[in-house]
């Protein structure tokens, strides 16, 4: 098998100005960016506000193991296998940060041949969009210490302040630092610290605002510290949310991409789904949705994570409506949710998780349980894609499939999109085409109107099963806090493992008995949610032993070489 880079280096592209005419786009409405990606003008959506929405479909997971079980690959592979059935579909997804990129999980533009290309283009910095958002968050950083050192008129207290710097690479040694130090002329010393850019508040901005205008109000609203009689201190009190707008205007605009088979592909915006909503932006679908018969999209890790955020942030915020839910899985993950197997990201697979084990497939597929039912919360039907490895047998399938029905997926089907592209995603598009077909009856987990903490318990409960929630002391001041200044009526967005269905990520399969401890919670005004910080959250990773960017190179030839 070639590598996912060789294969993408293969691919037989088209021109970008050709995959916009397929869509019905004029060269005046796109700005291109070399000859294989584009930009494509919010002017587009006043142009096709008349016509009907296409079908939207969310991609999502059961709890993934480190390694990831290909849910970006269904994804992609998905909307190819719409179109090789008749169906226009366009797939949207979010543009991958740099940091995993030269880390440990590898890219994001899908994988054999169920990739998006250009796909070095698509993992390094593709149209600059994450810088923007880089630059963008810092200068109100800048300014915010400037202020302080010009007197701080705004009377902020120090020990408040909430924003750090961003750099879109994983460096540890970043998370904590000191800065204005080498006296007065060099600012105001204080700890302060770096966060990756895509854990940004810009970034989760960037994704969930429906135009300039909406954009430039969100930016406005960032909370970036409190002053010394506890009110809070914005971008827009600092005078520098109208310059971050002007640094985002272009990033804003969907980039336009294509699949292995042509197939156009929306990238944009790149949210974290432990800290933020992690989905890509309401805009890339706003368009899409207009411009075919079905649009594809993906939410960060498992349901419980994106998938629930999907459903209760980015829905409420666009007020579009999901017709259909796929639950991707494998049996490798299954295998390590029934608790017999570990998987360790940077080390080989344990041999024996690739030999026939359908008991364990049984055991772990509790997870898969319990995140059908959570899909179905959302009165959404689900289709679960079972993404085939070569290891998997007759037998395992089988009892993913008896598992699953019986959980109430509308269908299960093996995907082998990987391997085989669109035509290995047939029998997944046909079953997603009739789950699409089928009455709706979408609503929401919880109202707005309800406490704060009426809505963390209700998340806790009913999506990851917890018994109940318990309050740090920080976390109780703060809820109260946000109450009296009437931020009690924001979605929730909550920051917890990816690894478990509970705040602990050593919890596998489908944890029980266990109470969901909430540490403190903090505000995103300009993303219009609030979040919960369930124990500690990393929001800087760290680069593994043996980094990926390690193989990263460059031949004589100037063709990269290495990259996954």
């Amino acid at each position: 098998m070639l590598s996912d880079l060789e294969i993408a280096q293969k691919a037989n592209m088209l021109p970008i100005d050709q995959i916009a005419q397929k869509l019905g786009l004029t060269s005046e409405e796109i700005d291109f960016y070399g000859k294989y990606k584009a930009k494509i003008s919010l002017e587009v959506l006043k142009k096709l506000e008349d016509r009907p929405l296409g079908k939207y479909v969310d991609v999502t997971a059961i709890t993934p193991t480190p390694l990831g079980e290909g849910k970006t690959v269904t994804t992609i592979g998905l909307s190819m296998a719409l179109n090789r059935i008749g169906k226009n579909s366009i797939v949207c997804i979010r543009q991958p940060s740099l940091g995993p990129v030269f880390g440990i999980k590898g890219g994001a533009a899908g994988g054999g041949y169920s990739q998006v290309v250009p796909m070095e283009d698509f993992n390094l910095h593709l149209t600059g969009d994450t810088h923007a958002v880089s630059i963008a968050h810092n200068l109100l950083a800048a300014f915010i210490d400037n202020h302080l050192h010009h007197g701080n008129k705004l009377n902020i207290d120090p020990f408040t302040i909430s924003w750090p710097r961003v750099v879109d690479v994983s460096d540890r040694a970043l998370r904590k630092i000191v800065i204005g130090l080498g006296g007065k002329a060099n600012g105001v010393p204080r700890e302060s610290g770096f966060d990756i850019a895509v854990a940004s508040e810009v970034m989760a901005i960037l994704a969930l605002a429906s135009d300039l205008s909406d954009l430039r109000d969100r930016i406005g609203r960032i909370v970036v510290a409190y002053d010394k009689d506890k009110k809070p201190v914005t971008a827009e009190d600092l005078r520098c949310a109208g310059a971050m707008t002007v640094l985002l205007k272009e990033a804003l605009k969907p980039n336009l991409l294509q699949t292995l088979e042509n197939t156009p592909c929306l990238v944009h915006a790149g949210p974290f789904a432990n800290i933020a909503h992690g989905n890509s932006s309401i805009l890339a679908d706003a368009v899409a949705l207009r411009l075919s018969d079905y649009v594809v999209t993906e939410s960060g890790f498992g349901a419980d994570c994106g998938m629930e955020k999907f459903m209760n942030i980015k829905c409420r915020y666009s007020g579009l409506v999901p017709n259909c839910v796929v639950m991707v899985c494998s049996i490798r993950a299954l295998k390590m949710h029934s608790g017999k197997y570990r998987v360790v990201p940077g080390k080989p697979l344990d041999p024996a998780i690739l030999e026939e084990d359908v008991e364990a497939v049984e055991k772990g597929a509790e997870n898969l349980i319990k995140q059908i039912e959570n899909a179905r919360l959302f009165g959404v039907p689900v289709v679960v894609a079972v993404n085939l490895f070569t290891s998997d047998t007759d037998r395992e399938i089988e009892k993913v499939k008896q598992v699953a029905r019986d959980a109430g997926a509308f269908e299960v089907v093996p995907s082998e999109v990987w391997a085989k592209g669109g035509e290995g995603g047939r029998e997944l598009a046909q079953a997603v085409v009739k789950a699409c077909d089928e009455p709706q009856d979408f609503h929401f987990l919880y109202p707005l109107d309800i406490p704060i903490k009426e809505k963390i318990e209700t998340i806790a409960t009913k999506i990851y099963g917890a018994e109940g929630v318990t309050y740090e002391a920080e976390a109780e001041k703060k809820i109260k806090r946000f109450t009296d200044l009437g931020w009690d009526g924001l979605p929730i967005c909550m920051a917890k493992t990816h690894l478990s269905l509970s705040h602990d990520p050593k919890l596998k399969g489908r944890p029980r008995g266990f109470k969901l401890p909430i540490r403190d919670i903090r505000p995103s005004l300009g993303a219009g949610f609030l979040y919960p910080l369930c124990g500690e959250m990393r929001t800087m990773p760290g680069l593994p032993s043996e980094p990926a960017g390690n193989k990263v190179d460059i031949d004589q030839e100037g063709k990269i070489v290495g990259l996954f």
